[in-house]
Protein backbone atom coordinates (compact mmCIF):
# COMPACT_ATOMS: atom_id res chain seq x y z
CA UNK A 1 0.00 0.00 0.00
CA UNK A 2 0.84 3.23 -0.53
CA UNK A 3 1.72 6.66 1.84
CA UNK A 4 0.36 9.91 0.94
CA UNK A 5 2.48 12.76 1.64
CA UNK A 6 0.48 16.34 2.33
CA UNK A 7 2.01 18.75 0.22
CA UNK A 8 1.47 22.69 1.55
CA UNK A 9 2.50 25.10 -1.18
CA UNK A 10 1.77 28.15 -2.72
CA UNK A 11 3.71 28.30 -5.29
CA UNK A 12 2.24 28.93 -8.96
CA UNK A 13 2.70 25.85 -11.13
CA UNK A 14 2.82 26.17 -15.08
CA UNK A 15 0.52 22.99 -15.37
CA UNK A 16 -1.95 23.76 -12.66
CA UNK A 17 -2.23 27.53 -13.67
CA UNK A 18 -3.41 26.14 -17.27
CA UNK A 19 -6.31 24.14 -15.63
CA UNK A 20 -8.26 27.42 -14.92
CA UNK A 21 -10.64 28.91 -16.57
CA UNK A 22 -11.50 25.67 -18.55
CA UNK A 23 -13.92 22.80 -18.26
CA UNK A 24 -12.43 19.66 -17.26
CA UNK A 25 -13.24 15.79 -17.11
CA UNK A 26 -11.18 15.56 -13.58
CA UNK A 27 -11.08 11.52 -14.82
CA UNK A 28 -8.82 12.81 -17.60
CA UNK A 29 -6.39 14.63 -16.14
CA UNK A 30 -4.82 11.48 -14.30
CA UNK A 31 -3.37 8.11 -16.04
CA UNK A 32 -3.68 4.97 -14.52
CA UNK A 33 0.22 3.23 -14.40
CA UNK A 34 0.83 -0.97 -13.93
CA UNK A 35 1.55 -1.82 -10.26
CA UNK A 36 1.27 1.26 -8.77
CA UNK A 37 -0.39 4.56 -7.76
CA UNK A 38 -0.37 7.66 -9.43
CA UNK A 39 -1.44 11.32 -8.57
CA UNK A 40 -1.15 14.86 -9.75
CA UNK A 41 -2.26 18.09 -7.29
CA UNK A 42 -4.17 20.44 -9.43
CA UNK A 43 -4.87 22.89 -6.87
CA UNK A 44 -2.35 23.72 -4.03
CA UNK A 45 -2.60 26.74 -1.50
CA UNK A 46 -1.82 26.81 2.06
CA UNK A 47 -6.62 26.94 2.66
CA UNK A 48 -6.07 23.33 0.69
CA UNK A 49 -5.44 20.72 -1.91
CA UNK A 50 -6.95 19.17 -4.33
CA UNK A 51 -5.20 15.83 -5.45
CA UNK A 52 -6.32 13.30 -8.12
CA UNK A 53 -5.64 9.61 -7.67
CA UNK A 54 -5.26 6.71 -10.18
CA UNK A 55 -5.16 3.37 -8.90
CA UNK A 56 -4.48 -0.44 -10.60
CA UNK A 57 -6.11 -2.91 -9.63
CA UNK A 58 -5.64 -4.40 -6.15
CA UNK A 59 -3.31 -1.01 -5.13
CA UNK A 60 -4.12 1.11 -2.46
CA UNK A 61 -3.41 3.53 0.65
CA UNK A 62 -2.69 2.16 4.23
CA UNK A 63 -4.34 2.87 7.26
CA UNK A 64 -2.94 6.25 8.34
CA UNK A 65 -4.72 9.74 9.62
CA UNK A 66 -4.51 12.94 8.77
CA UNK A 67 -4.79 16.09 10.85
CA UNK A 68 -7.59 17.85 8.85
CA UNK A 69 -11.06 16.06 6.98
CA UNK A 70 -10.49 14.93 3.57
CA UNK A 71 -13.05 14.47 0.99
CA UNK A 72 -13.05 11.95 -1.33
CA UNK A 73 -15.11 11.03 -4.56
CA UNK A 74 -14.73 8.26 -6.52
CA UNK A 75 -14.61 9.12 -10.48
CA UNK A 76 -13.89 5.92 -11.84
CA UNK A 77 -13.98 1.88 -10.79
CA UNK A 78 -14.60 0.94 -7.29
CA UNK A 79 -12.64 0.66 -4.53
CA UNK A 80 -13.20 -0.41 -0.71
CA UNK A 81 -12.54 2.25 2.16
CA UNK A 82 -12.05 1.75 5.96
CA UNK A 83 -12.88 4.56 8.67
CA UNK A 84 -12.66 4.20 11.80
CA UNK A 85 -13.22 0.32 11.83
CA UNK A 86 -16.10 0.25 8.66
CA UNK A 87 -16.08 -1.27 5.28
CA UNK A 88 -17.81 1.32 2.38
CA UNK A 89 -17.59 -0.04 -0.71
CA UNK A 90 -17.65 2.58 -3.32
CA UNK A 91 -18.09 3.09 -6.73
CA UNK A 92 -18.32 6.29 -9.26
CA UNK A 93 -19.53 9.17 -8.29
CA UNK A 94 -19.68 8.23 -4.59
CA UNK A 95 -18.29 10.63 -1.71
CA UNK A 96 -16.95 9.94 1.88
CA UNK A 97 -15.59 12.33 3.89
CA UNK A 98 -12.35 11.20 6.21
CA UNK A 99 -12.70 12.56 9.51
CA UNK A 100 -9.66 14.60 10.73
CA UNK A 101 -7.33 12.24 13.45
CA UNK A 102 -9.15 9.35 12.86
CA UNK A 103 -7.41 6.29 10.97
CA UNK A 104 -8.89 5.79 7.36
CA UNK A 105 -7.48 3.51 4.39
CA UNK A 106 -8.68 2.48 0.94
CA UNK A 107 -8.24 -0.29 -1.93
CA UNK A 108 -8.85 -0.57 -5.04
CA UNK A 109 -11.44 -3.28 -6.69
CA UNK A 110 -10.86 -2.46 -9.61
CA UNK A 111 -8.61 0.26 -11.38
CA UNK A 112 -9.82 3.12 -9.96
CA UNK A 113 -9.76 7.33 -9.97
CA UNK A 114 -10.33 9.28 -7.31
CA UNK A 115 -10.19 13.27 -6.25
CA UNK A 116 -9.05 14.47 -2.66
CA UNK A 117 -9.84 17.63 -1.43
CA UNK A 118 -8.39 18.11 2.12
CA UNK A 119 -9.19 21.67 3.48
CA UNK A 120 -6.76 22.86 6.51
CA UNK A 121 -7.93 25.17 9.08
Amino acid sequence: MAEYKLENTDKPDKKREELKGKVLQLRDLVSYNDGTVASRMIISRKAGNITLFSFDENEGLSDHTAPFDAVVTVLEGECEVWVSGQTFLMKEGDTIIFPANVPHALSAITKFKMSLTMIRE
